[in-house]
């Protein structure tokens, strides 16, 4: 019993942690499109593909991520954001480049 609960606890650091990486990478990249909105000279074609299927990618993940049954209301109310954060990015994103001409 006692080696259970300590593989449970593995995974359960292991999940917060993916789950806190995802957080930070959705950072980044909300930053590197608003860098880019405000300096067009940033936005390539090359720019604009590699967003999209960073976003693409991102997306699949989160949306793939089931809730463990030893959920607490914290973590899903982490991997709820996560999702609404990926949608909010993709839109903020195809806002940006319909307005910069060199994108997409």
């Amino acid at each position: 019993m006692k080696r259970q609960n300590e593989m449970m606890e593995s995974f359960i650091m292991a999940h917060r942690e993916f789950i806190k990486n995802l957080e930070h990478s959705i950072r980044l990249l909300e930053a590197d499109i608003k860098e880019t909105a405000e300096m067009e000279e940033i936005c390539t074609n090359e720019w604009c593909l590699a967003t999209e299927h960073t976003l693409d990618e991102l997306t699949k993940m989160i949306y793939s991520i089931s809730e463990p049954r030893w959920a607490t209301d914290e973590d899903s109310r982490k991997i709820s954001n996560l999702r609404r954060s990926v949608h909010d990015l993709y839109a903020k994103y195809k806002s940006m480049s319909s307005k910069v001409e060199c994108c997409c």
